[in-house]
């Protein structure tokens, strides 16, 4: 007797018209999936299943359907809904836009691949985005993907290609301490102590154009950093300090002079803006540069062509690094909430280390008196 065909017990397959396979199964939904392509052997189609039973067994399983959402549609969804600062906001549209959304925007989660990532950045490379535009680009496509696993709609993030999420940013100038004064010098009257605060005190553009009288005791020579303004849409919008750096910022002597004969040419309520133009008004980005001449300023102080305001920060983060600073001391007054940046700064002083030492072995030597002779005591 001819032994009885054993039916194969999870799932089933079936031959088409075509002569091709198909696939099905139970899925844990309760509903019937079928495999989303066709298979040339009989063989092909059990192998599949034999790998969807494996991921129901492990409680691996996912909904497909769940993976067929582009990419662009659940970005937006994650940039719309992720707790982040405006402007973080806006760095993450312009970022989906200008260099995702055109090449990886119309794929399903489902269907992002390591190679399909490999080949997106290899492209935008091609095309002359920068490594620093591009490591960011990685480093959003990763965060949204790492949602898309927690949610299930992807097994594991594609995004696993080593130091794609590392940047090597170009080496910004340092203004010496006689450029940071002749650049003072040079802007004018009106921003001579916009340009000494934003270097001796590391804050960013949009704190320096937040502080209000209120915000800066000469007293005590300290400066609150409590809000930022940010331009959005031609609008200037108040918020936290970027990482929330609400902070106390103490001002070196000297600054604090600059800024009390500065803040005599002021508003006298404590709402008064500190820095303003000449009618008034909050700087801008847009047109601060021109009004003041801020190329014209750059070159009369002896600074390469390029320097940008927020090189000042980069500056004062030097300068503060130089005189000591502990990383948590640095971190405070950058306004960092992690230590990669404060440690950017020290590595970049370690030239000074055996000057310190020096110092160090001077002070030790100076209360410890002559040393004395060395005995022999045998042994």
């Amino acid at each position: 007797m001819a032994s009885r065909r054993k039916r194969r017990e999870f799932g089933a397959v079936r031959q088409l018209p075509s002569g091709r396979w198909q696939a099905s199964y139970l899925a844990a939904d309760g509903l019937r999936r079928t495999a989303p392509n066709t298979f040339r052997t009989k063989a092909d189609s059990h192998a599949w299943l034999t790998v969807r039973q494996s991921e129901l067994l492990r409680g691996d399983w996912l909904d497909p359907d769940l993976g067929r959402v582009t990419f662009d549609d659940y970005a937006a969804k994650w940039i719309a809904e992720h707790r982040i600062s405006a402007r973080t906001r806006d760095l993450y549209e312009g970022l989906n836009r200008l260099h995702i959304r055109p090449i990886l925007g119309h794929v399903q989660l489902g269907s992002l691949t390591t190679e399909r990532v490999r080949a997106w950045r290899a492209e935008l490379l091609r095309s002359g985005r920068s490594e620093v535009t591009t490591a960011k680009a990685y480093r959003l496509l990763r965060a949204v993907l790492n949602t898309a696993v927690d949610d299930g709609r992807i097994a594991r993030n594609p995004c696993r290609i080593k130091g794609a999420d590392q940047e090597k940013a170009p080496e910004r100038p340092v203004a010496s301490v006689a450029q940071v004064f002749a650049l003072a010098d040079a802007v004018g009257p009106q921003f001579r102590a916009f340009v000494l605060t934003a270097a001796l005190t590391s804050m960013r553009w949009g704190e320096l154009i937040a502080l209000r009288r209120r915000d800066i005791d000469l007293e005590e020579g300290l400066a609150f950093v409590h809000r930022s303004l940010i331009e959005r849409g031609g609008l200037l919008e108040e918020g936290p300090p970027k990482n929330n750096s609400v902070r106390v910022v103490t001002l070196p002597a000297l600054l604090v002079d600059e800024l009390r004969k500065h803040m005599a040419r002021v508003g006298d309520g404590d709402d008064a803006l500190v820095f303003t133009g000449e009618r008034g008004a909050t700087p801008r980005r847009g047109n601060w540069r021109a009004n003041v001449g801020w190329a014209q300023a750059v070159a009369a102080a002896g600074l390469p062509e390029g320097f940008h305001f927020h090189d000042l920060r980069h500056t004062g983060n030097h300068l503060v690094a130089q005189s000591g600073a502990s990383t948590r001391e640095l971190m405070h007054r950058m306004g960092h909430s992690t230590m990669r940046a404060a440690l950017i700064y020290q590595h970049a002083t370690e030239s000074r280390s055996r000057a310190l030492a020096d110092r160090l072995n001077d002070l030790v030597a100076a209360h410890r008196g002559p040393p004395s002779e060395d005995v022999d005591e045998g042994t």
